[in-house]
């Protein structure tokens, strides 16, 4: 049985400068302090069918590859090439202008987790809230890259750094 999680912020940037970021898809290690590299994979470098594989702080890694793309907006990425607990697992990433200064960033996952029963409880009660954590930070850094040009390192940026930048 699948999982559905899912985050959104609001942010004083335009959603054009955001998506700037977003369609350049191997530079999710300027913004996501888990990941170390994200190196594109094969000759398709964005749009659909392009491939990257994140390498985490840990050493850990997995492979996206983009299999929904609207230009302007977002896309779909499937997960794989991971050593997660998963049978498979689908991610989107897109933005939504508010206005011509800000708008708003969404992120979401569908997944199944292996291990029947025990593993669904897993995911229901622990890996669905940890993933909607880790989308806020995600997006947060992301805002912050666009804003500073900054690299996120492995740590957020504070709330004071922020407090103009990420609306509420």
């Amino acid at each position: 049985m699948a999982h559905h999680t899912e985050n959104s912020i609001k942010v004083n940037l335009p959603a054009e400068k955001i998506w700037n970021i977003l369609a350049d898809f191997s530079s999710v290690e300027k913004f996501a302090a888990t990941i170390k590299t994200s190196p594109i994979v094969g000759d398709t470098t964005s749009g659909l069918g392009a491939k990257r594989k994140c390498t985490f702080n840990d050493g850990s890694s997995l492979v996206e590859e983009i299999n929904e793309y609207k230009e302007g907006q977002g896309y779909k990425m499937e997960l794989s090439e991971h050593s997660l607990p998963l049978k498979e697992m689908q991610a989107n990433m897109s933005v939504k202008a508010i206005d011509e200064n800000s708008c708003e960033i969404f992120m979401s996952a569908d997944f199944v987790v292996k291990g029947g029963p025990l593993g669904w409880l897993l995911g229901h009660l622990v890996m669905r809230p940890i993933m909607k954590g880790v989308f806020k930070k995600v997006m947060t850094g992301l805002a912050y890259h666009c804003e500073t040009g900054e690299r996120i390192g492995e740590k957020l940026p504070s709330n004071e750094q922020l407090a103009n930048i990420v609306i509420g």
